[in-house]
């Protein structure tokens, strides 16, 4: 689908920084969006496999959500409250501990930490820090965790890092399990690494792992490789920074990408969809044990959002839905489906990913180039989808959670369509 009207981008250009990234391959100015559809200013229409990077697990404007959140505003409800007790967090504490961390078996402390993920990060690197007295940390190449100083000192990438002045300080990194140049005996080396006492490397305060690589290249980690590293942290008294920030809030099925390993992290990252409407709101989660802060040590002004609290709240109760949890499952396999599709179509591809996460690499198949062919010809027929990976080899496909079975098959439609065309 094209259409002949320009977009009025005039004064974005004008005033907003070069910094902006997504407009750049997504040149139109959206005005409206409902469940997994975008509308532009000009009247275009375009389904969203994009999700605002993860953050619109539910859809946009998630009718259940946006009720509770026009309650909240019509009663005048207190809109900032920093750490103060406030009824709307009480709420979101009491269902979030009741409905989401007591099932799972998780006895954690909840700390709020700032708008955005990279806040929750910083605070778990801290956190780790104190709690053990070490300084150092072990991190995975491929890995992404924000792009504050402390989380770019423990993200892969170079680009990333140079672009925040950040040197490799005393953080340790070693392969992933997959990536593009294969598969590696990470645990072995970790294990290596952590028992010799001539490796040059100090026992670390932490290892900090998204469970799914995200920005990486939607590598999942297997359950096996998961519960090794759980085994050889917890052998040597080194905290397990589990990242969910990106796979965590039901992307890969499950509440939490790790449940599928049967491990209890020491420290859990969330954000994006937590609060299920875009509104920030980032989590760091504990182990009871390990709540050594003092009063003040770590603050953030916008750590209150109560707004965010009435909106999570609700997502809490969305998950105790049989129809929401129906439905994530059937959307699930009809995602893996068209994978298995994919994968007799053009056996080239890399495919992988889990739940409501699909990976389309073509680092084999036509390389970075053929990936952002794709992007483009999904875009012209009303589609966005992500690029990831190294080089933007991988196609990243995170359609809403909740979208409509004809809507998800429209848009993978226009995918196969865009593979075949490229």
């Amino acid at each position: 689908m094209t259409t002949s009207a320009e977009p009025d981008t005039a004064v974005f250009e004008k005033l907003e920084s070069e910094v902006r990234m997504y407009c750049r391959t997504f040149p139109v100015v959206f005005e409206r969006a409902k469940g997994a559809e975008l509308r532009t200013e000009e009247g275009r229409t375009f389904i969203d496999f994009f999700c605002g990077a993860g953050s619109l697990n539910y859809g946009h404007n998630n009718e259940f959500i946006k009720r509770r959140l026009l309650d909240y505003l019509a009663d005048d409800g207190i809109m900032h409250g920093l750490d103060l007790y406030t009824a709307a967090k009480r709420s979101f504490l009491t269902s979030f501990n009741e409905i989401v961390l007591q099932p799972r078996g998780l006895d954690f402390k909840m700390q709020f930490t700032g708008p955005t993920g990279t806040d929750a990060v910083e605070a778990a690197l801290k956190l780790a820090r104190k709690a053990t007295g070490r300084s150092g940390l072990m991190a995975f190449t491929g890995g992404y965790h924000g792009m504050s100083h402390g989380s770019l000192a423990v993200t892969g990438s170079r680009r990333a890092r140079r672009a925040g002045g950040v040197s490799g300080q005393d953080v340790t990194f070693v392969p992933y399990e997959d990536g593009p140049l294969g598969p590696f005996d990470s645990i072995g080396l970790v294990e290596r690494l952590f028992a010799d006492s001539s490796s040059g490397t100090e026992l670390p305060a932490a290892v900090i792992v998204e469970p799914m690589q995200m920005e990486g290249g939607v590598y999942p980690a297997s359950r096996e490789w998961l519960r090794a590293l759980r085994q050889v942290t917890e052998r040597y008294g080194v905290l397990l920074i589990l990242d969910e920030i990106q796979s965590g809030c039901g992307r890969t099925g499950r509440f939490f990408c790790f449940e599928d390993a049967g491990i209890i992290p020491d420290i859990v990252t969330v954000s994006k969809s937590i609060s299920g409407y875009g509104l920030p709101l980032s989590l760091t989660l504990f182990r009871r044990e390990l709540d050594v802060w003092a009063p003040g040590e770590h603050t953030g002004t916008f750590r209150g959002n109560q707004l965010a609290f009435v909106a999570a709240t609700a997502v809490c109760e969305i998950w105790q839905q049989p129809a929401f949890r129906t439905g994530l499952r059937e959307a699930s396999e009809h995602l893996a489906r068209f994978r298995a599709e994919l994968g007799a179509l053009d056996p080239a591809l890399g495919l992988r990913g889990r739940g409501m996460v699909l990976g389309i690499d073509t680092g084999r198949a036509g390389g970075p180039e053929r990936a952002a062919r794709v992007q483009r010809y999904a875009f012209d027929h009303g589609l966005i989808v992500e690029c990831c990976g190294r080089q933007d080899e991988v196609l990243k496909v995170m359609p809403p959670l909740t979208i409509d079975p004809a809507l998800l098959d429209a848009g993978l439609g226009v995918l196969r369509d865009g593979l075949l065309a490229a």
